[in-house]
């Protein structure tokens, strides 16, 4: 029973060839962790996880030491919750140049004043480090009221260049078709949310999987367009 609980809570932000089957967000997830495998391994040294919850992305990083840091915040529990530094969403209890990397997974949709924060993100990596970030651009608003921001590909990148941050790599995960599926899931995902788990789990299943499979094959054989995506995924360089 531990295993298959173990193997449910992987697929949801790690998703393998059957993550389909179990996770109603299935395709975002996959896309966003195809972009980070793409350049996690480009990150070294101690790293910061910023706005970390439960680090679900950690075992993708092979560095010297991982730290997670995230707050106080009212539309989001932290129970059973790996955080190494909780403060308060402003400043970091930290010394400057202290981290390689930071590593931040759709939080700055939840940040009011991005402009504070890159300042204390740039003050906490060393010269020449990296920060590597992921923006939701289609996704619907969660953790409410606590949820202020959706930025296109050339918004944030705008933001980060006034930070003293170079962008080196700047990918668009997910696409038209692939978006359009999630979207459906997701409305009946929401319908659901509030129903028991086993029996949310049993109408997941039978319900928004065929859709989420749909998707996957329809994204397949149709053209490709990026204009309309999940996530904004950027590569930094503290300048």
């Amino acid at each position: 029973m531990k295993m298959l609980k173990a193997y449910y809570l992987r697929q949801q932000f790690m998703p393998d060839g059957l993550g389909w089957l179990f996770n109603p967000f299935f395709l975002i997830r996959k896309d966003l962790l195809v972009t980070f495998k793409k350049l996690i391994p480009q990150i070294s040294g101690d790293v910061l996880d910023y706005g970390c919850g439960r680090k679900p992305y950690q075992g993708l990083f092979s560095v010297s030491s991982y730290t997670g840091a995230d707050i106080e915040n009212p539309g989001h529990s932290h129970a059973q919750e790996d955080i190494d530094i909780l403060f308060d969403g402003k400043h970091l209890p930290v010394e400057a140049n202290r981290f390689d990397a930071v590593f931040s997974s759709e939080v700055f949709e939840h940040v009011f004043e991005p402009d504070s924060t890159l300042q204390e993100v740039h003050r906490v990596l060393k010269p020449g480090g990296l920060f590597l970030l992921s923006i939701p651009f289609v996704w619907n608003e969660h953790e409410v009221p606590y949820d202020y921001a959706r930025y296109t590909a050339f918004g944030f990148p705008y933001l980060l260049e006034k930070h003293g941050f170079e962008v080196l790599e700047l990918h668009r995960s997910g696409n038209f078709v692939r978006v359009l599926a999630q979207l459906r899931a997701l409305y009946l995902y929401r319908r659901m949310e509030n129903w028991p788990v086993g029996i949310r789990m049993i109408c997941s299943m039978l319900l928004i999987s065929p859709i989420i499979l749909l998707g996957v094959l329809a994204d397949a054989i149709l053209p490709k367009d990026t204009t309309l995506f999940f996530n904004t995924v950027i590569l930094a360089r503290k300048k």
